[in-house]
């Protein structure tokens, strides 16, 4: 049991065990504290994604409408990034086991078996959600798994606990079998590092740089052969965003699916007749937020 981190305190415990960060920005500050308690803290949760891609990192900050974000803490992505999306109470746990939960507390270890739900772990919790499709298939990149590992020694050093504090959420939950790989391995993993010198203090963390952003291109950049590496990025976001209509990519030259795409975004900004027709303004544009190329 334990107060959680404070920002400031995750930051540098993360940078001093080798987590290679991106800070989104607002970080800090991005929970759900209003719906219910942030502490005391016991553990941590591991998860997957059950899914690729390169919006997710934005899904797991945005959520959705029947799961609303932050819906972690930590994001690591399959290019050995971990993105920090939230800092305090997340939906990334849910209701589970009081069994469990007191495993956790004494840690005992396992075996893992969760019984019924009657835990909100959100408040007890951290998350950390890595990027997979969770088929069994779906590969870890060993430097994406030295990450997350890195990422759940950084906490339990910071906190005092040994690698006993760390479960799954299948081992949380009955609902849940993520992540899909074997905590037990896992855990032994996190204790290696434990076992190890953390790296040295790190400098004070620097303050995240504002997003720069691409600037409307004008009107008429966006015509069938235009090719242009703002025409993929654009499609990227129209993705994140759940709009988008790409039977393949989306790409670098303007197509028809492009188009579709767009107008459904002009459409969830609430644009309608010739106000959504798939070309960009400046107006929706903007809305969009497409990181500068």
């Amino acid at each position: 049991m334990a107060t959680p981190l404070t920002a400031a305190q995750m930051y540098a415990a993360l940078l001093a065990e080798g987590v290679n960060i991106v800070a989104r920005p607002g970080w800090e500050t991005h929970n759900r504290n209003h719906k219910g308690a942030w502490g005391p803290v016991h553990g941590i949760v591991i998860h997957h994604t059950a899914g690729v891609g390169s919006g997710l990192a934005d899904y797991c900050s945005r959520g959705s409408s029947d799961l609303p974000g932050p819906v972690c803490h930590g994001f690591a992505a399959k290019d050995a990034r971990t993105h920090l999306i939230g800092h305090g109470r997340t939906n990334h746990a849910g209701s589970g086991s009081a069994a469990i939960l007191d495993r956790v507390i004494a840690e005992s270890g396992g075996p893992f078996r969760p019984g019924p739900d009657e835990v909100d772990g959100n408040s007890r919790m951290y998350g950390l959600e890595i990027e997979n499709r969770g088929d069994g298939r779906d590969p870890y990149p060993a430097a994406q798994y030295d990450q997350a590992v890195r990422w759940a020694a950084a906490i339990c050093r910071a906190h005092g606990w040994t690698a006993q504090s760390v479960i799954g959420h299948g081992e949380w939950t009955r609902r849940k079998v993520d992540p899909s790989f074997p905590m037990d391995q896992f855990r032994r993993d996190v204790a290696a590092r434990l076992n190890s010198s953390p790296a040295p203090k790190p400098p004070t963390p620097p303050k995240p740089s504002p997003s720069v952003l691409e600037p409307f291109p004008g009107a008429t950049f966006f015509r069938v052969g235009r090719r242009s590496q703002i025409i993929t990025e654009m499609g990227r976001r129209l993705v994140a965003e759940g709009c988008g209509r790409y039977k393949s990519g989306p790409g670098p030259e303007w197509t028809e699916a492009d188009r579709q795409s767009y107008a459904a975004f002009q459409r969830k900004l609430g644009y309608s007749g010739a106000d959504a027709d798939g070309y960009p303004g400046p107006t929706s544009w903007a809305k969009l937020r497409i990181p500068k190329t």
